[in-house]
């Protein structure tokens, strides 16, 4: 099926119901294949065939835990099926809408474990686990890094940069890997920046809680801060500028005529429709402030839930359900973060449901480790440093009220304030 050959100006499927997203201009030739063409009959005779032969033809067993677990499954899947053809999409259609359907159920079933691990004890949701893994469920010892802090020592056995060697683990890359993708979602060389700094004064004000973010003051602000996240920040940046000038023409893989032609084309399938850059303003109105409030405070979190859970559930730093949680909510915060910039930019008249979604989930995860972890959060917080963040957070909110003031039209309220309580105080006295 093909239809008349058009350019578009980045607008896409009005996913909000609302303005559409404007981007740098693109060339669609309309060419609608047979994969991007609904099949939501199909699609529900396959489901339903393939549940009729695991209920009726599959090999049964009858152990309770087995059937239990497939029963979950099933589940599980009967849902996803029913996201990816009939959820609304979202403001991504690469590489394909289902693809992003399917991440937004996924984060739905997320949400309902954290929410069933939330109503259990502590050694039950961590004996859960066991299910996913046998291994789990066994106290940890983690790591600190912050008990040598010599860079340069020729005398040690090990070698001179023993140290420095000693701390080069998985969190260097993942450092850097993370933060990559975080300026990719967030596209704002400032936001980010704040965010990496912020997040090492969050390490250090946590310190005395977990062990992980025990480090050495050039751990924390040369290795981590400018090489590892800035190094990932600059990626992301150079990946910004390379999308952001890239020319965006789409034609159908059977209208070009060329092996070669065919097979960029199907790589490009995996990036962008069209690209928008992001320009945040939080100071332009109350409203983006808080807005860009949010998406910051949210990354934060997301970090600082990523070491409380697997200390108080137990979870090696290096287990594959770490790996998997951090990467799936990856593609989550990309979808979030657009949702947030066009409720900011008023793209759109209400929160994005996959941004809904990430809230519901931090604020559940936040809720584990307050339960699970009640004596390690009451551990007491060093007085400076508790000082130190009642001044940042006078500062926040005077910042606030300073910037936005005159927006809020606070003298024109306060106003008709006093005259509403003259009026009204006259009448009484005449009484």
């Amino acid at each position: 099926m093909s239809r008349r050959p058009s350019i578009t100006n980045g607008k896409h499927k009005n996913w909000s119901g609302t303005k559409k997203s404007v981007a740098a201009a693109v060339y669609d030739d309309g060419y609608v294949s047979y994969f991007w063409q609904p099949h939501t009959l199909l699609v529900l005779l396959i489901g339903l065939a393939m549940l009729a032969y695991a209920a009726f033809f599959a090999n049964q067993n009858n152990g309770r835990e087995y059937n239990t677990k497939r029963g979950i499954i099933g589940i599980i899947i009967a849902f996803i099926t029913f996201g990816i053809t009939q959820a609304k999409d979202g403001p991504f259609i690469r590489p394909h809408p289902a693809f992003w359907r399917l991440v937004l159920c996924m984060s739905v079933v997320y949400e309902l474990s954290l929410v069933f691990l939330l109503l259990q004890t502590v050694s039950d949701a961590r004996f859960m686990l066991t299910y996913i893994d046998p291994t789990l469920n066994a106290q940890l010892d983690f790591k600190a890094y912050g008990g040598e802090c010599t860079i340069w020592d020729p005398s040690h056995p090990n070698g001179t940069f023993h140290n420095v060697v000693d701390k080069m683990d998985l969190f260097v890359p993942a450092h850097l890997i993370g933060w990559f993708f975080r300026t990719l979602a967030i596209r704002d060389v400032w936001l980010t920046n704040i965010l990496s700094f912020t997040f090492e004064l969050l390490e250090y004000t946590f310190e005395h809680q977990l062990p992980n973010f025990s480090e050495c003051w050039w751990d924390h602000w040369v290795m981590d801060f400018i090489v590892c996240n800035g190094l990932g920040i600059y990626l992301g940046l150079q990946c910004l500028n390379y999308l952001s000038l890239k020319e965006y023409r789409w034609y159908g893989l059977w209208n070009i005529p060329t092996y070669t032609g065919k097979v960029r084309r199907v790589i490009n399938q995996f990036g962008p429709y069209n690209w928008l850059d992001f320009k945040w303003r939080p100071t332009e109105s109350i409203f983006r402030w808080m807005i860009v409030s949010h998406v910051g405070f949210s990354f934060l979190m997301f970090d600082l839930n990523t070491f409380y859970l697997k200390f108080v559930l137990w979870i090696p730093s290096d287990h594959p359900l770490i790996s998997v949680r951090i990467l799936f909510m990856i593609l989550c915060a990309a979808v979030t973060a657009r949702e947030e910039y066009d409720y900011a930019s008023g793209m759109s008249n209400m929160i994005g449901q996959q941004s809904w979604m990430v809230s519901s989930i931090l604020m559940t995860e936040l809720a584990i480790v307050v339960k699970f972890g009640g004596e390690l959060l009451s551990m007491p917080i060093p007085t400076y440093i508790s000082w130190f963040w009642w001044a940042a957070f006078v500062v926040y909110v005077t910042f606030t009220i300073c910037q936005f003031r005159m927006k809020f039209s606070i003298d024109k309220y306060w106003a008709k304030f006093l005259t509403f309580w003259n009026v009204n105080c006259n009448k009484i006295t005449k009484k």
